[in-house]
């Protein structure tokens, strides 16, 4: 994807190169295929080109001691990537951001899904791929809850990723974001037409919305209709 341009970003490559996607997905067969895929539980894990686009978009805002919160985190993947990219941010901090990751960041980490057994599932899917002392620090907090509403106990958060389409953007989430901090989020209804957006709170507080392409994510959505959705 970087020599095909897809990637523009070093950092971005750079962290993505040291997750092994065959780690979180159902069938490795088609692991390292630029396509969604789903992953049980009327849930998806997005195409590697998704992630990087989300990434390169909230890079600017992950410095070496973010608060990351990754509503929908399904896998576990994204919160891998966030993580090496909180540790690359303090290994290149004052240096050039194509550093190797730190072996020490106060940064952190969350991601939240609100089906249990994708939790505990992305929870082993992370230790599989070498992030179990991760974990056990703290720097990667995996919970079982309504995303929708976010996790107070880790706000304010630097960045926030939404891995699933709300119909609007969830006021919570708002007002969870750090002042300053970005969102990434696809809004639109189920089977409609959606865009990804950024929310940016500037230190003021101020909030500015901005739209960016169009996309077709899953609904994000209540635990019963997911689990009786067609995905």
């Amino acid at each position: 994807m970087r020599e095909a341009g897809l990637i523009e970003s070093d950092v971005v490559a750079g962290a993505m190169r040291l997750v092994d996607r065959a780690n979180y997905v159902r069938s490795t067969r088609y692991a390292y295929e630029d396509a969604p895929q789903s992953i049980g539980h009327g849930a998806t894990i997005s195409a590697p080109h998704m992630h990087a686009h989300a990434c390169q978009y909230l890079l600017p805002w992950i410095h070496s001691d973010a608060h990351i919160l990754d509503v929908g985190s399904g896998s576990g993947y994204t919160a891998a990537v966030f993580h090496y990219l909180i540790k690359t941010a303090s290994a290149s901090k004052g240096e050039s951001a194509t550093s190797a990751p730190s072996s020490v960041s106060p940064g952190k980490v969350v991601g939240i899904d609100h089906i249990p057994a994708l939790v505990d599932w992305s929870v082993d899917n992370l230790k599989r791929d070498g992030l179990g002392s991760a974990l056990e620090k703290g720097e990667i907090t995996m919970i079982a809850g309504d995303g929708r509403k976010g996790w107070q106990e880790g706000a304010p958060y630097d960045v926030i990723h939404v891995g699933a389409a709300a119909p609007e953007v969830p006021q919570p989430l708002i007002d969870m974001l750090k002042a300053p901090g970005r969102m990434f989020i696809p809004v639109g209804p189920d089977g409609g037409s959606q865009d990804v957006w950024t929310v940016d709170k500037d230190e003021e507080g101020n909030v500015k919305k901005m739209r960016l392409f169009g996309v077709r994510y899953v609904p994000l959505t209540d635990q019963s209709k997911q689990l009786g959705s067609r995905y």
